[in-house]
């Protein structure tokens, strides 16, 4: 019988009615029509601070980058959607990742939360380049931390009018890109799965 992956969904911006958001919205409805068990979760509710190593050394690691390190170990996949911010990575984002990233144990066993997880990109703008400057800086940033990122990728341009009433994309091709960015996170979830429960 096979796996049924579990995805962690979360967008880049915590931001009340944010094109990021509205993007997992759609992501993670088509993942749980493609058979996918699927958990959203908001970054808004794990706060840290800027990440700063000699805040590190002094207090160790946030709670809260922890719990963040748990969920991801504990789901096979992830689906990021972000906005861009100034061409690159939403601060938000990125300070998760860079927190995350430092987590090395567990107690006695080693814990890496980030390497190995296959994770798909969304991005979203109000404006023509539908945020691909940032889509690449965090394909970048996630490579580096040794994630499978999937190749395809779902990209929302002027995004205040790419949404139906119904929340899913107008654009026939839009819903198309997303599907098969879904699809491919499945497979590549299902077959790479190493979640540890949390």
């Amino acid at each position: 019988m096979a796996v049924i992956p579990r995805i962690l969904v979360f967008a880049g911006s915590a931001r009340s009615g944010a094109f990021s958001g509205r993007t997992a919205d759609v992501a993670q409805k088509e993942l749980a029509m493609q058979g996918a068990e699927v958990t959203r979760i908001s970054l808004g509710d794990y706060p840290l601070p800027i990440m700063d190593e000699d805040l590190e050394k002094e207090k160790g690691l946030p709670e809260n980058a922890i719990k963040l390190g748990r969920q991801i170990a504990a789901h096979d996949g992830l689906l990021i959607a972000t906005p861009e911010y100034n061409g690159s990575i939403p601060p938000l984002l990125k300070n998760a990742i860079d927190w995350v990233s430092r987590i090395r144990r567990e107690g006695s066993r080693t814990f890496r939360p980030l390497a190995g997880k296959p994770v798909g990109l969304c991005s979203s703008s109000g404006g023509k380049f539908a945020g691909i400057r940032c889509i690449n800086h965090l394909r970048a940033v996630l490579v580096r931390c040794q994630m499978e990122v999937i190749t395809p990728e779902c990209s929302v341009s002027e995004a205040g009018e790419a949404f139906a009433e119904d929340g899913q994309f107008r654009d026939a091709r839009l819903h198309q890109s997303m599907e098969r960015l879904c699809r491919t996170l499945i497979e590549t979830s299902r077959m790479l799965s190493a979640r540890i429960e949390a």
